[in-house]
């Protein structure tokens, strides 16, 4: 109907308002799921993000604004809030160090203030549920940080939303993910003590409606609030139950007291690809009993006819999604802690010392199309297409010193966009058709970066180029690169070769070629390192 207020809809009923939302986090797992949710609730969102390049391929992308910045920096929190309604806190230290409680509770109170000199009407934030009558002290150490993020909020001038969530379960979250694993890989399984700790799961999907809701409440709110799904279960009951729906036979589960939390991670970790580091606060957040006490969120944000969901349909739901490859986030969206997070400085004019390079390149007998589908498609499921032990090893010793990892894989199986995790790489730069760059983040003494082309030469021949770069940190760092640059032209020359055959053959190849130098504990360099038939090449640049 024209000529009426826009706040008006069809037969005069009232439109929701219009907000203006800022989510930080939104390059994780909840946020990344959130910031669509919210322009379909009809609000305008702003995103704040240390890389925002992270942010560019969402479908989203182009539908938000996105500004630079840290929660921890007063000053570009401060510029992010600028006109702000609604500020969603999704960003947590999680396993950051030992310092990461005093890292949490200094960017909430610096996001509090902040909030307040913008005008902002409320903070919403995802916190932790909590045992009742628990003092603090003794909850675990994540569970203590979210709890005290949640009271800086509450005690904040601005009206706060403080949503308590235990086991959040939704394709690609780190609680489903380790589940999951988990219940298929062990049919028989020795557990520690906190398999029988009840807990109360909640699909993500009823999370999100929740946040979404939360945006619109009174401005006399001014609360926490527990939200869980209809069902209060211990994790056995969990694991059989995912094995029920699944369609496993079920699972022997045998408890013993010796795992303690500690070991639990490293054992998740071996059998996961949740790494140690992440599986930790997860566990030891599983040791108290974390059931609902209230669901008073109801009245402020109401629950549609069967939510929230019960948790055998949450389940079949995260694995649909799996299934038919159609996950949005995942828990290692988030970056990794301690990883590097600069991009790679332009070449040549980087004065940042030493930086070792090694490239390769061949002819292809393809369409640069056919080649970049290779190029895409790499790592997860497919491989990296050479010596697929030596990757293997290199995964293993990476995991072994608290690193991610080969297991993290992909978030899809075809498709990369900037910002997505694939295996112990993360995508910092994707042109489609013709660049693939990868940042390590695995622990490495130095930076290091792969890159793959699809060119095209001057003779009209598809190329395929290869480019290695590595940053050392001190002498480990030379030491590192010299030790494994003997093994580049096996692993990588493999690598070269195989890539553009899967790609003349129209084909993903999984690693076909095992090269009879026997493996190394070195394994793939992490410079990403590669051998051609243009030979091998090191170069060390010094810039004044």
């Amino acid at each position: 109907m024209t000529g009426m207020d826009g706040r008006q809809g069809r037969q005069g009923r009232q439109e929701p308002e219009r907000l203006h939302c800022l989510v930080t986090g939104a390059s994780g797992y909840i946020g990344g799921r959130l910031v669509p949710e919210l322009l379909e609730a009809g609000h305008r969102v702003r995103c704040l993000a240390r890389s925002p390049d992270k942010l560019r391929d969402h479908p989203w992308a182009g539908d938000v604004e996105t500004v630079r910045g840290d929660v921890t920096d007063a000053d570009s929190v401060a510029a992010a809030l600028h006109g702000i309604d609604v500020a969603y806190y999704l960003v947590h230290a999680l396993a950051g160090g030992s310092g990461f409680e005093e890292t949490d509770r200094r960017a909430a109170r610096v996001f509090a203030e902040q909030s307040h000199a913008a005008g902002v009407r409320r903070i919403v934030y995802l916190g932790g549920l909590t045992p009742p009558d628990m003092p603090e002290g003794s909850l675990s150490p994540h569970l203590r940080s979210r709890a005290e993020v949640g009271r800086i909020f509450l005690d904040a001038p601005v009206p706060a939303t403080v949503l308590r969530a235990a086991v959040v379960i939704g394709s690609g979250s780190a609680s489903f993910e380790m589940l999951r694993y988990l219940t298929e890989r062990l049919p028989v399984m020795v557990t520690p003590r906190w398999v029988h700790t009840r807990t109360q799961p909640i699909g993500v999907r009823d999370v999100l409606h929740y946040l979404v809701g939360s945006a619109t409440m009174p401005a006399d709110v001014d609360r926490a609030f527990d939200i869980g799904g209809p069902d209060v279960l211990t994790y056995q009951d969990m694991m059989r139950r995912y094995a029920s729906v699944a369609g496993l036979r079920r699972r022997l589960i045998v408890s013993v007291p010796v795992l303690t939390p500690r070991l639990s991670s490293l054992w998740i970790g071996l059998v996961t690809p949740v790494p140690a580091a992440l599986a930790r606060p997860l566990t030891e957040s599983l040791r108290h009993e974390v059931v609902c006490r209230e669901h008073d969120i109801a009245r402020y944000v109401p629950d549609a006819p069967g939510r929230p969901l019960p948790f055998d349909e949450a389940l079949a739901l995260a694995l649909r999604r799996v299934r038919e490859a159609q996950v949005a986030t995942r828990w290692s969206s988030a970056a990794v802690p301690g990883a590097p997070s600069d991009p790679l400085p332009t070449d040549p004019d980087w004065a940042g010392g030493s930086l070792y390079q090694d490239e390769r390149q061949l002819s292809v007998d393809a369409s640069p199309e056919a080649l970049w589908k290779v190029i895409e498609g790499i790592g997860g499921d497919n491989g990296w297409y050479s010596f697929p032990l030596a990757w293997a090893v290199r995964g293993w010793l990476d995991r072994f010193v608290g690193g991610v990892g080969l297991r993290r894989g992909r978030r899809d199986a075809e498709r990369l966009r900037a910002g997505d995790s694939l295996d112990f790489w993360r995508v910092e730069e994707i042109e489609p058709g013709r660049l693939l760059r990868l940042r390590a983040e695995m622990r490495l003494p130095g930076l290091a970066w792969l890159e793959m082309y699809a060119e095209t030469d001057a003779g009209g021949r598809t190329r395929y180029r290869q480019r290695a770069l590595f940053h050392p940190r001190g002498l480990p760092g030379h030491a590192y690169w010299w030790s494994v640059a003997p093994f580049h032209a096996v692993v990588f020359g493999g690598m070269a070769r195989n890539i553009t055959q899967a790609a003349a053959k129209g084909m993903g190849a999984r690693g076909a070629e095992s090269p009879s130098a026997p493996p190394t504990a070195s394994g793939p360099p992490p410079s990403g390192g590669a051998s051609g038939n243009s030979g091998h090449r090191t170069a060390s640049r010094h810039q004044e």
